[in-house]
């Protein structure tokens, strides 16, 4: 900073300048809300975020640094209304004014409300949510898992249901924090661990008793989300009362309103099951009864049955039958022999009048020109001194042309 020795103004360089309007700023708005709508959203591969809020008559450049970003329950978008807190000041390289913020919150909607619109909206995209990928539950485990707070009431209802229904099943407890910071990793920690050491658990209970939403929001996670789709048995969310609905729920292959339900849904009762068996038994013994009355009958029919009482008589009259009809085959055989003989010797007749030989008998003969042996019928196909061969009746005989007459 220097002075003008002809204005006696003083004089500043530019990075003078631009400090002393960052420290007046600084100064000045060491902590302002602000509102607008979020546009040119850059997050940055450091993990900070450069965007610009903005209404309908100006824009302010603002920046959000990794660490605060990370704190943020949901994901910054270019069009969402919000309402920042932070600093003022002026980004000395640029010389340009921006706001440093350090909590954001949605308008109109609190953060964790639209993180979990996000989420749900992202896995859902993901197929995570489809009912084709959820698996069956048991109808009778006689393994369980349970995934919950030692401390809760929840793990407590679930015992106590299970225990009146279907006392002596086999029970895995894995404790997990189900609330606050670390909650979301241990009970993903859980899931894959039971799918990792007890392969054979046929399913598993993840959830806890009733809460806020921040209280509940470990089932939002989507790192729990991921573990639950992954796993390998099934799973069944039961996480607060009737009305909370949480991403674990979407995902999980079946969703109880509350951990007791859970228990409920997970085994019958055993005297429901004993009641089923008496039923089925009585239905058994009826049908029984009834099919043997049926074969009872039918066998009396069979022991009074003429086959039953007089077989020889059958035998007999069968074999009288067997005679009867071997006689009219003889009789069909016969008749058709006799036919056979008459049409034999009219067709014989007919081929011995159209026989050769019949007319060789009656003096004429058959000759053929050599050495090619073609049949002779004009004299004119033949010339002197040929060779020629006559079939007789008896006999052949081999000459040669003297002559020929046409």
């Amino acid at each position: 900073m220097t002075i003008s020795p002809r204005t006696n103004a003083t004089i500043f360089t530019v990075s003078e300048l631009v400090h002393e309007a960052k420290e007046s700023l600084e100064a000045t708005y060491p902590g302002v809300w602000v509102q607008g709508e979020i546009s040119n959203l850059n997050l940055h591969s450091s993990g900070h975020g450069y965007f610009s809020l903005k209404d309908s008559g100006a824009q302010l450049s603002a920046v959000m640094f990794r660490d605060d970003l990370r704190r943020l329950r949901f994901k910054p978008e270019n069009g969402l209304q919000v309402i920042l807190n932070g600093r003022l000041t002026v980004y000395p390289p640029q010389g340009r004014f921006q706001m440093v913020a350090t909590e954001m919150d949605p308008q109109g909607k609190g953060g964790l409300q639209l993180a979990f619109e996000q989420l749900k909206a992202k896995l859902e995209k993901e197929g995570l949510f489809a009912q084709e990928r959820k698996r069956p539950i048991p109808a009778l485990p006689q393994w369980i898992g349970i995934i919950t707070s030692p401390d809760g009431a929840a793990l407590h209802d679930i015992l106590t249901v299970l225990d009146r229904r279907f006392a002596n099943l086999r029970i895995l407890v894995c404790p997990a924090k189900v609330q606050g910071m670390g909650a979301a990793e241990e009970i993903a920690d859980a899931i894959e661990r039971i799918n990792r050491d007890y392969p054979d658990i046929e399913v598993l209970l993840v959830g806890r008793g009733g809460g806020s939403l921040e209280d509940l929001w470990a089932f939002n996670e989507e790192r729990v989300a991921r573990a639950i789709a992954a796993s390998t048995i099934p799973i069944i969310s039961c996480v607060g009362h009737e009305t909370d609905f949480t991403i674990a729920d979407f995902v999980a292959d079946l969703r109880a309103p509350t951990p007791s339900a859970a228990a409920e849904l997970v085994i019958q009762a055993k005297s429901e099951l004993l009641q089923q068996l008496e039923s089925l038994y009585s239905r058994l013994c009826s049908h029984l009864q009834y099919r043997l009355g049926d074969l009872e009958q039918k066998l009396g029919h069979a022991l009074s049955s003429r086959m039953l009482q007089k077989p020889t008589a059958m035998i007999e009259e069968a074999l009288q039958e067997v005679d009867a009809l071997w006689e009219r085959l003889l009789q069909i055989v016969g008749h058709g022999l006799e036919g056979w003989e008459r049409d034999f010797a009219q067709v014989s007749g007919k081929l011995q009048l159209l026989s050769p030989l019949a007319t060789l008998a009656r003096g004429y003969a058959i000759a053929w020109k050599l050495p090619e042996r073609k049949i002779l019928k004009k004299a004119s196909s033949l010339r002197t001194e040929d060779q020629i061969e006559v079939q007789l009746l008896e006999g052949k005989v081999y000459a040669e042309v003297k002559r020929t007459e046409i």
